[in-house]
């Protein structure tokens, strides 16, 4: 009986009769309440919407005999032994804060994971590139035959799938700032991909944001490997922190121990390891994304293994993901670019000719200037939609290097006004792209919502 399962069952044996809510009826919660209520728990949830916003998932809830709390004063009278919050919750609710002052156990599905977690950890956060990094590392380590858990803010829960976890096993978690602000438990290996202003409508400033961040590798122990980007400003100042072994990326220069991109050849430690051209994936924000995971896994995973995944993996959906091409024209999706880094970054730095680009969405207060000349130099037409768009028309026309008509500004009202628009507008060769600078929460619950139906309108054309 291995000790990482015994701390499993002790902690789900002294769930029995403690009363547990959960605030935020999500995707991370619904499979925890069923688990916990099977353990014994009494277990209530609680959410600001009401039973006929929440649909199908209230009634799944009343039918497991879950106590709902719903409505504005959701939070109120929360006595409960255990409190989850949900990752958008803001951390400093004064709700929360009372009950932290009470001496209530105020915590988070992941904080629980990483303290039960049998196997070895990898977790990867950062403004841009988290996914792709946390995929290319899932991708690498099954190359290798192990088998491996993928969670946290890509995809599905991992906390409900605790007992199925075991000793030899993998897991990987991609961390947002939200999940990081809590965390007191840091994962094995722990990648920070690179920082920029980000989500600071939900951080009370651009500090708590980079302090959040820090936890993923501030509660390491001796025995573990952070893989931090040299190149960018903000996460090569958290080399002098790290508690364990330090691997840097860079494509500037050559790190003491890490890995090296020379333009043509990523190195590790020297070693030569992949030739750029040969990762499927275009853009240089994807080679940097290689480096990460490579540093990531390297010495559990072959070099052969590696190349492999690099020649097959096609991508993630919603990141620069081919659609389709008609009469001459490709379509792109890239819904994840939900800040204007990710859109130079990515869609800006991918196409050597001029693009058609659909820009634009909810509004998450984060600057627009940089954005404004980057778009003068890479796009013909810009077809602008959602809260953001005046702000992104700004920044444009604010650009030293504008020029009335270069590019042509566009406005839409809707996704299908735009599609329409940019297939008006394609001529043979052309590349249009999806790539709002901007989060979805205006017209979509989420970018894969957004993407989804882009998509679907790019089809239908």
């Amino acid at each position: 009986m291995d000790s990482g399962n015994f701390k499993c069952r002790a902690f789900f044996d002294s769930l029995k009769g403690k009363s547990v809510t959960f605030c935020g009826i999500g995707r991370s919660h619904m499979p925890l309440m069923a688990l916990f209520k099977s353990k014994g728990a009494v277990v209530s949830a609680r959410d600001r919407r009401s039973l006929a916003e929440l649909g199908e998932n209230g009634e799944k809830l009343q039918a497991l005999g879950i106590s709902l709390h719903l409505g504005e004063a959701y939070l109120q009278d929360m006595d409960e032994d255990i409190i989850f919050r949900t990752p958008g919750m803001k951390y400093h609710l004064p709700e929360l804060e009372e009950a932290r002052k009470r001496g209530q156990a105020v915590t988070s599905e992941l904080e629980v994971f990483f303290d039960l977690c049998p196997c070895k950890t990898y977790a990867v956060t950062g403004s841009d590139g988290k996914t792709t990094t946390t995929t290319l590392i899932a991708e690498f380590l099954k190359a290798e035959g192990k088998t491996v858990h993928v969670g946290g803010n890509i995809g599905k829960p991992l906390l409900p799938e605790i007992e199925d976890i075991a000793p030899a096993d993998c897991a990987v978690a991609e961390l947002s700032s939200f999940q990081l602000i809590s965390m007191k438990e840091s994962p094995q290996v722990a990648v920070v991909t690179n920082l920029s202003p980000n989500h600071l409508d939900m951080h009370k400033d651009m500090q708590e944001y980079i302090d959040a961040k820090r936890n993923i590798y501030l509660h390491q122990n001796a025995f573990s490997r952070t893989v931090c980007n040299s190149d960018n400003e903000i996460t090569a100042s958290f080399a002098p922190e790290v508690r364990g072994d330090l691997w840097l990326f860079s494509r500037k220069e050559k790190p003491s121990r890490g890995v090296w991109c020379d333009g043509e050849t990523i190195f590790v430690n020297g070693e030569e390891v992949l030739k750029v051209g040969d990762i499927k994936i275009p853009g240089w924000h994807n080679v940097e994304n290689y480096m990460a995971a490579i540093g990531a896994v390297w010495g559990d995973v072959s070099p052969e293994n590696i190349r492999r995944v690099a020649k097959e993996f096609g991508g993630v959906e919603h990141r620069a993901e081919l659609v389709r091409e008609l009469d001459g024209v490709k379509y792109y999706n890239d819904s994840i670019a939900s800040s204007p880094t990710r859109t130079i970054s990515g869609t800006l730095s991918l196409y050597k000719e001029k693009i058609i680009l659909i820009c634009g969405g909810y509004d998450k207060h984060i600057p627009y200037a940089p954005l404004g000349p980057v778009i003068c130099e890479k796009v013909k037409t810009l077809i602008l939609l959602g809260a953001t768009g005046p702000k992104i028309e700004e920044a444009v026309k604010n650009a030293a290097n504008y020029q009335e008509g270069a590019p042509r500004i566009l406005r839409a009202a809707s996704m299908e006004e735009a599609v329409a628009l940019a297939q008006r507008e394609a001529a043979p060769g052309d590349v249009v792209s999806l790539s709002p600078a901007s989060a979805a929460f205006d017209l979509y619950p989420n970018f894969e919502v957004r993407g989804r139906h882009f998509k679907e309108l790019v089809n239908g054309l």
